[in-house]
């Protein structure tokens, strides 16, 4: 199609139909500058692409002209004014696949994974290696008699006597709580609830009481418990809830061992 058949054609179906270029602008929501420059074949003044072959097919609709008809001109007087360049031959850098980055962030996470796994496993086999041991050293420690130990068995009087200032002699009772994992732990102090809850690994609290501590754990090798700073035998059997009672007599057994 020769330069300026398209344009002349729209123009001249607009004029036959007594159509102003107003009243496509009205009905269309074109601008007049648009169509202007669609009947004069001025394509740098228009906005290109679908918006070009938008505004040929809302024209045809409105002055009742065939759009695939008219599309085809358009097409062939666009295509003719606006041959499409070579694009230069590039040789780019093969890209990264996106998965390989993506693999080598879960390999590091399942490395850290691992890791953390494996210092709350050898902790936690630490911790009630360390408890078993203090528990077996605290059984296995009798009173031994030295030789002539008839001649140096007290009185009656002097054992009443002992027993009644040990009795007396009473000190505060203060209870350290370490944890190595996490784990749900309830403390009554002399009846009093003092604690109800989950508490995280590598926690450390302290309580104070004036006789009795009862301590009830729900994993039992997770916690350390440490009467006025002695250690003292697990709570329960290893990985299982158990409640263990402290108080005075804690103290004097932790320190002569139990006859």
């Amino acid at each position: 199609m020769a330069r300026g058949n398209f344009g002349e054609r729209l123009k001249r179906e607009r004029e036959l139909r007594e159509v102003s270029l107003k009243e496509i602008t009205t009905t269309t929501r074109i601008g007049p500058r648009y169509l202007e420059a669609l009947e004069n074949e001025e394509w740098d003044k228009l906005p290109g692409g679908v918006f070009n072959r938008g505004f040929v097919r809302a024209i045809a609709r409105y002055l009742g002209l065939d759009e695939e008809n008219l599309l085809s001109e358009y097409d062939l007087a666009y295509g003719e004014q606006n041959h499409p360049a070579p694009e230069p031959y590039e040789n780019k850098i093969p890209r990264t696949p996106i998965w390989v980055p993506i693999l080598a962030v879960l390999g590091l996470l399942a490395v850290l994974g691992a890791l953390i796994a494996g210092g709350i496993y050898g902790w936690r086999r630490y911790a009630a290696h360390r408890a078993a041991k203090r528990s077996s050293a605290l059984l296995l420690l009798p009173a031994q008699t030295p030789l002539g130990a008839a001649a140096q068995t007290p009185s009656p009087v002097a054992i009443m006597a002992s027993n009644s200032a040990n009795s007396s002699a009473t000190v505060p009772l203060d209870l350290s709580v370490s944890t190595s994992a996490a784990t749900r732990v309830r403390i009554l102090a002399d009846g009093a609830l003092l604690l109800d809850a989950e508490l995280p690994a590598g926690e450390t609290r302290h309580y104070s009481a004036s006789k009795l501590f009862e301590v009830t754990a729900a994993d039992s090798s997770a916690v350390l418990l440490e009467l006025n700073g002695q250690a003292m035998p697990p709570v329960g059997s290893p990985g299982a809830s158990g409640t263990i009672v402290l108080g005075q007599k804690d103290l004097r057994q932790a320190s002569i061992g139990t006859p």
